[in-house]
């Protein structure tokens, strides 16, 4: 009989990867926080930075096409969407196929500021980057590609 006291998407690692797989998550959690504090607009929250970084790297959406990607509810999705458009970060438009829907862009000012926010978080890893030896910046190189896929999981 299976053990249904744990979800099945919770397995463990194996023992021998486990001191691996902490030392990963801690260091992607704290390189996370702090490329966080290298923003250029202060006065958006992180989970608004996050919504017009998903309208760039993915187009235009609906806000529960947004609600999805984001991982929140449709509410506070179409409270988060209704933020960004009175900052005129967003504009909404009729849906082309069904008028009682929304579709969501980012407005050039919203992608201005985000290449300003990347060229300024990208400057300051490279930074931090410089500091490492080349057969770091060789492991760092090659684990890329690795770490992004596993952000899109």
């Amino acid at each position: 009989m299976p053990d249904l006291s744990r979800p099945q998407h919770q397995a463990e690692a194996p023992p021998d990867h486990a001191d691996a797989v902490n030392a990963l998550r801690s260091g992607v959690m704290r390189l996370s926080r702090r490329l966080k504090h290298q923003r250029v607009d202060e006065s958006l929250s992180p989970t608004e930075m996050a919504v017009l970084g998903t309208l760039a790297r993915c187009g235009s959406a609906t806000p529960g096409e947004l609600a999805r990607k984001e991982h929140v509810q449709p509410p506070s999705m179409t409270r988060i969407v209704a933020l960004l458009e009175a900052k005129g970060l967003v504009r909404l438009e009729p849906h082309p196929d069904d008028r009682r829907q929304k579709v969501v862009s980012p407005t050039e000012r919203a992608e201005a500021m985000l290449e300003e926010s990347r060229r300024k978080r990208n400057a300051w890893l490279a930074e931090l980057v410089g500091k490492l030896t080349e057969d770091e910046w060789d492991a760092l190189r090659a684990a890329a590609p690795v770490l992004e896929k596993l952000a899109q999981m």
